[in-house]
């Protein structure tokens, strides 16, 4: 029976600990001292509902921007810092000018945010021409966030993943075959909305916490550090899973994270 060598346990044991943390949510209610469920409530009325809708056009805008300014040549270290800086100045505008900004810092954030996590995944061999890579970047949006009413059983990180197999499947497809130049595909809008649906979750969270009077620029740029740091973490344990699913195959990848987390 194939079996783990001692360092790519450890590396699984790593992206558990990463994709199995807390979520946003909770280290965002760690900063400002309160839940931060209690302040999505206080949103005005009809945010909510808009988020969707504003997280699936931020993701369009985003797709192909965030992975075309990357050379796939270089094999070094991601630039994670650099993205954090980047999106701390986006953040700061949107705290600045709090919910009024949302529309225009959110499609910023987003591009940042997603060339960070092509950037990771770069960095864990992922060939980011290949359009699976493309899509599996987006699906890190979806990772990390759970939602009052969800069951459990799509809210793992396996089974979000079984959830959007099927329209992933159709979407790579597509893109093999007519790449970009039509982000309105019926195809691709449906894989964005899956991943929209779950994303917006998170963009609940933080415009709630930027729409906090006292926290300002300073804040806003703090929240979307943490933001940055909460998707670098779930892109980082995705691919470190997907890399270890290229040597290993995917059910024992599968069947050892589950034993894995089942311990934490």
């Amino acid at each position: 029976m194939t079996t783990l060598n001692p360092s790519d346990h450890q590396e699984l044991e790593r992206a558990v600990d990463l994709l199995e943390n807390p979520s946003y949510a909770a280290k965002v209610t760690n900063l400002i001292g309160g839940p931060i469920e209690k302040a999505i409530t206080m949103l005005p009325e009809g945010v909510s509902d808009a988020m969707v809708n504003t997280t699936q056009k931020a993701l369009t805008k985003a797709m192909d921007l965030a992975v075309s300014t990357l050379d796939e040549r270089y094999r070094g270290e991601s630039a994670d810092g650099a993205h954090r800086f980047l999106t701390s100045v986006s953040g700061a505008v949107g705290g600045a000018f709090g919910l009024l900004a949302l529309t225009v810092e959110l499609p910023i954030s987003t591009t940042i945010m997603l060339r960070s996590i092509a950037d990771i995944a770069r960095s864990e061999g992922e060939p980011l021409s290949d359009a699976t890579t493309k899509l599996a970047c987006l699906e890190v949006f979806a990772l990390g966030g759970t939602k009052e009413g969800d069951d459990g059983v799509d809210t793992g990180y396996f089974a979000v993943r079984a959830a959007l197999a099927g329209a992933m499947t159709e979407a790579a497809k597509y893109l093999a075959e007519q790449g970009l130049a039509n982000t309105g595909a019926p195809v691709l809008v449906r894989f964005l909305s899956k991943i929209a649906s779950r994303y917006s979750i998170q963009v609940s969270e933080k415009a709630a916490a930027q729409a906090i009077p006292v926290l300002g620029a300073a804040g806003g740029a703090t929240i979307n550090l943490l933001f940055m740091d909460h998707f670098q973490n779930m892109a980082r344990g995705h691919f470190i899973v997907r890399r270890l699913e290229r040597t290993y195959g995917k059910d024992l990848i599968r069947e050892s994270y589950q034993r894995l987390a089942e311990r934490n």
